[in-house]
């Protein structure tokens, strides 16, 4: 009989830990999981323009008590888990652009830069150069219509923010907004408390409903082939449980493949663009629809599989660090999952919008990627407050998983293939238990 069990206490579904201190985290602030703190450290640093120095190598221990002791480690940590500094406001007022939904890519030479001050000095000679009117970057660049982009500066006033999502809306989804369609509140800086949006029953944009269909029509849905029944009493070895993780991997990588054949949108891009977006992000892909669509089947079959298997002491004993800590953040993840029942259509939505990473580096369409993004964003905020009105906060949960995703997806690589099936069976057995005391 088995006598360890990883757990996880019961408010650990409403907790979250800063990617940068580890201190409590307080939501999603400029692309990452971060407390407090650090949002507003980041914000100071990149809006003054600050250039710190570290008295040591550079290397500092980031943590709630250590965080302030040296400001240049803190800034490079902030870069380097992919804060996006420009998804701040320029007037420097509170709410963001949100331009990217996860972390940021940027490569070294350009932290150096912003690390030394170099960016800030170049950025302030094109301003300079070329006024107002040129924005030089995809991130910062102003639509041809000279309208605010959804994640750019929200004004204070309702009415212009309210315009300039509408006028968006026309240009990602090629069709006027309808008067009741004129409080879709934006995702960051709606309160679910608001007078403005008592809930309401409302239909569905039509061409929500269009495109929303066509993503279902892409997915396969139907269980997973991969046989995964075990008969009574048999021992499974961490070989064949690898093999069997190994052929699991195999099928759901080979469904992605077929499915981004199928996407409304496959003529849009070149098939450079889709093999780098899908070498970047199938193990992203694999991960959500597992915890979503699949769940039955991992979270049960599989799960009996992985309970016939008996790790060694040496297993237990050499399982690394790395490995815990994606233990803890998927159990997490499932928890979170399991909370929100996420529909087939969200997980459509949500499933384009983490493939279509305009950030990837090597990308040929990176405007275009960002554009089908927004209008599959938009459409997910759409279905979700036409579907659930009583959940305002749904939107923004559901999109606070995908850096999550992305954060466990670029851990896992670095876990040992050798303890993938130990990891496996404490995730696995961790949430079927929770589920069953539930």
């Amino acid at each position: 009989m088995e006598t360890w069990e990883v757990s996880v206490p019961d408010d650990r579904a409403e907790q979250r830990t800063c990617l940068i201190c580890g201190d409590r985290a307080t939501g999603l602030h400029y692309g990452i999981i971060s407390c407090e703190g650090c949002k507003g450290f980041f914000k100071r640093s990149i809006c003054n323009k600050r250039v710190y120095r570290c008295s040591r190598d550079k290397n500092c221990v980031m943590s709630r008590k250590q965080r302030n002791r040296c400001q240049y480690c803190r800034l490079l940590k902030c870069l380097q888990m992919g804060m996006n500094r420009k998804a701040i406001r320029e007037d420097g007022m509170p709410g963001g652009r949100n331009k990217s939904i996860g972390p940021v890519q940027i490569s070294e030479e350009e932290i150096e830069r912003i690390m030394s001050g170099q960016e800030f000095e170049e950025e302030a000679n094109h301003w300079s150069n070329h006024g107002d009117s040129d924005h030089s970057s995809p991130g910062n660049r102003a639509s041809e219509s000279n309208q605010p982009s959804p994640g750019s500066t929200l004004s204070s006033s309702r009415s212009v923010e309210l315009n300039g999502f509408m006028t968006f809306r026309e240009q990602y989804m090629g069709m006027s907004v309808p008067p009741h369609y004129q409080y879709i509140p934006h995702l960051f800086s709606y309160s679910g408390h608001s007078p403005l949006l008592p809930p309401q029953a409302r239909s569905l944009d039509p061409q929500s409903y269009s495109l929303i269909h066509q993503l279902m029509s892409a997915e396969d849905l139907e269980p997973l082939g991969t046989p995964m029944l075990i008969e009574d009493g048999y021992a499974v070895t961490q070989a064949e449980l690898f093999a069997l993780l190994c052929r699991l991997a195999d099928e759901l990588l080979f469904r992605q493949i077929a499915w981004i054949k199928k996407l409304p949108f496959f003529c849009e891009l070149s098939i450079k663009d889709y093999t780098c977006l899908l070498s970047s992000t199938w193990q992203e892909l694999i991960l959500l629809s597992s915890l979503t669509v699949y769940s039955k089947q991992i979270f049960g079959e599989l799960a009996d599989v992985t309970a016939k298997y008996s790790p060694s002491d040496e297993e237990l004993h050499r399982f690394s660090d790395e490995g815990m800590e994606v233990i803890e953040r998927l159990i997490y993840l499932y928890h979170k999952f399991h909370q929100l029942k996420v529909s087939n259509e969200e997980y459509a939505c949500m499933k384009a919008i983490n493939f279509l990473n305009q950030d990837i580096r090597g990308l040929t369409s990176a405007s275009q990627l960002e554009q089908l993004n927004k209008r599959y964003w938009y459409i997910c905020q759409d279905f979700t407050e036409y579907k659930y009105t009583h959940q305002p906060n749904r939107f923004p949960d559901l999109m606070m998983c995908l850096p999550e995703i992305r954060y466990i997806a670029g851990k896992m690589v670095n876990v040992p293939l050798e303890q993938l099936p130990l990891l496996f069976k404490v995730v696995l057995h961790s949430c079927k238990t929770s589920v069953v005391k539930e």
